[in-house]
């Protein structure tokens, strides 16, 4: 194994227990006991494990009735959307090349989300959303309709929003506005500005920081995290991927949410354990655990 393939150390434990609010741990090495009890650890005792696809999000599903401290997330990712109506030639994503099957085919994988909703440690819906960075302007049509349906079942069933925004910034808060928001939503992988976050903050809705926080590139995003109220703040990794530096480009997992927190609190300039703090009672409201 190469070093850039090679896990990152676990870092120094943290004194208050947090929750990764946003992690794919069917993407990742290894287990999902080892995953936790690695995460544990380092004080990360909760994590929201999030699906991306109709088998993502019954997999979610079953792993958070199976572990007391998961919870799931499920939904069809914007990139899902279109591929399920007009196909995926390519085979892009993980069920490898597909026919497109229509809206009768969306409506039929929306109908197993909404199933999936109603069970109790289903705590969210998402991630769902808009992305323009991978589908083009052909996909945009069935990404919106899947979104607008997710709001919908999100609303229903009272649970949590979880939404994915990629380059889509505009698009996403007007269609939030125009289906009228579900009372938790909850920006994964908070991608946008400060001028965004002030946005958020004026409607309730918590963001969610990520690794990249932790890059060099990326002021825009910890400028966004410094106006940010305190109380609608939350940590992820979206392992396996956006390892914190200076661990980029490793495989990520839950146990480094040490480190990106760490670095946050440094933005913010509070001591980690009030950050911890915050973070645990935010997550613990946002997903209603």
């Amino acid at each position: 194994m190469s070093a850039k393939d090679a896990p990152p150390p676990l870092p120094e434990p943290l004194l208050v227990e947090v929750a990764d609010s946003h992690t794919h741990l069917d993407l990742q090495s290894g287990t999902v006991e080892e995953a936790l009890v690695k995460a544990a650890a380092v004080g990360v005792t909760t994590v929201v494990q999030v699906g991306c696809d109709v088998k993502g999000s019954q997999w979610a599903a079953e792993t958070a009735a199976a572990h007391e401290h998961v919870h799931a997330a499920v939904a069809l990712h914007p990139n899902e959307a279109p591929r399920i109506v007009l196909g995926d030639p390519d085979g892009w994503s993980r069920q490898g090349a597909r026919e497109g099957g229509g809206d009768a085919a969306l409506d039929d994988a929306l109908a197993e989300i909404d199933r999936l909703a109603a069970l109790p440690y289903v705590r969210g819906v998402g991630e769902t959303g808009l992305d323009f960075f991978r589908t083009g302007p052909e996909g945009i049509a069935a990404q919106e309709r899947s979104f607008r349906a997710h709001i919908e079942i999100a609303k229903r069933h009272g649970k949590a929003l979880v939404i994915h925004d990629r380059e889509a910034h505009a698009d996403v808060l007007r269609v939030l506005d125009e289906e009228g928001a579900p009372e938790r939503t909850v920006f994964h992988c908070y991608s946008g500005d400060a001028a965004m976050a002030e946005i958020c903050a004026a409607k309730g809705y918590y963001m969610s920081f990520a690794g990249n926080v932790t890059f060099k590139n990326a002021q825009h995003l910890r400028d966004a995290l410094a106006v940010a109220p305190l109380e609608l703040v939350l940590v992820e990794t979206d392992a396996p991927f956006l390892t914190p530096a200076p661990y980029r480009g490793r495989p990520n997992a839950p146990y480094l949410i040490p480190v990106t927190l760490r670095a946050m609190a440094e933005v913010r300039g509070i001591d980690e354990s009030e950050m911890a703090e915050a973070i645990a009672v935010n997550t613990a409201r946002a997903f209603d655990y």
